[in-house]
């Protein structure tokens, strides 16, 4: 017997289940890491490398919003999160071409630089992977 106040859990299907719970994880943990790194870059040494800081902060911020918006099931939120990894996307290409170009000016290093070989080229290969898995659960409109 249900009583009235007894929801109905669902179970998470398509783009937030199974490996997508990986991918979630993963950007939870960047997002985790990077906002991290970035509240003590800015607390301890902004005056240091203030671009590199605030692009770590940048990097923060596209991380959380990635990772909120992958885990919420709707056509809306998958929006989102394309429009939040392509950022992401855009943002390791760019950053990491010029780090490299010019790397006087990325002395002190963002979670994007030089293609964020500081993190094992993950933040280069973890946009792709996640359009990747957005595309193949695309919902139908």
């Amino acid at each position: 017997m249900s009583t009235p106040n007894t929801a109905k859990k669902e179970t998470p299907t398509g783009r937030t289940s199974g490996p997508g719970r990986l991918l979630i994880t993963v950007y939870g943990v960047f997002a985790i890491s990077a906002t991290a790194r970035a509240l003590l870059q800015i607390a301890t040494k902004f005056d240091e490398a203030p671009v590199a800081y605030t692009l770590s902060a940048f990097a923060a911020i596209v991380y959380i919003v990635a990772t909120v918006s992958l885990a919420k099931p709707g056509a809306k939120w998958a929006t989102v999160a394309t429009v939040a990894i392509c950022i992401e996307l855009l943002g390791v290409l760019v950053v990491g071409a010029l780090s490299l170009v010019d790397p006087a000016a990325f002395q002190h290093a963002s979670v994007w630089s030089k293609f964020g070989q500081g993190y094992g080229y993950i933040p280069l290969l973890l946009p792709i992977i996640g359009l990747i898995w957005l595309y193949r659960h695309r919902e139908a409109k």
